[in-house]
């Protein structure tokens, strides 16, 4: 299985039943006590929508940290997709996004880190994600997490 194909199998895979500002508040907290278990210097973002549910910011993390949630939420807000998953679509088609998606790299970054909260049914209706780590272990990180928040639902 292609690196693409696994990253559409998550997004297949993890998906909510519902999403309200309590399951994002439980799933924000969910991420935050393994991060802290862990002692990673992460930023645990939860969103549905525009409005942030969940924000919280552990030791060695600054407000850049902040900006890359911002630039990753944003990515997948406009491609529905993870924000992994869209950066490596570029550059497995020999692209760059930052220079051929022909969206501001100051407003949108396609790196690891941030994934579509998806509704049975419904589809997209949020974000959750970390940053703080290299790329690929941010969203790995989301991921392993997000099934198991999601197993227990």
């Amino acid at each position: 299985m292609s690196l693409l194909d696994e990253l559409a199998d998550q997004e297949a895979r993890l998906v909510f039943r519902a999403f309200d500002n309590e399951v994002a508040l439980e799933l924000g907290a969910f991420l935050l006590d393994a991060a802290r278990a862990r002692a990673l210097p992460v930023t645990v973002s939860v969103r549905r929508g525009a409005q942030r549910l969940f924000h919280a910011a552990l030791p060695g993390t600054s407000a850049d940290n902040d900006e890359w949630i911002d630039r990753k939420s944003r990515v997948v807000d406009r491609y529905g997709q993870s924000s992994f998953r869209v950066g490596e679509s570029f550059r497995a088609a020999g692209r760059d996004f930052d220079r051929d998606s022909r969206l501001d790299p100051d407003r949108y970054a396609a790196h690891g880190g941030v994934f579509p909260v998806l509704v049975a049914g419904v589809g997209m209706v949020g974000t959750v994600g970390v940053s703080g780590l290299p790329q690929a272990e941010d969203h790995a990180f989301v991921v392993e997490r997000l099934a198991e928040f999601l197993a227990t639902r």
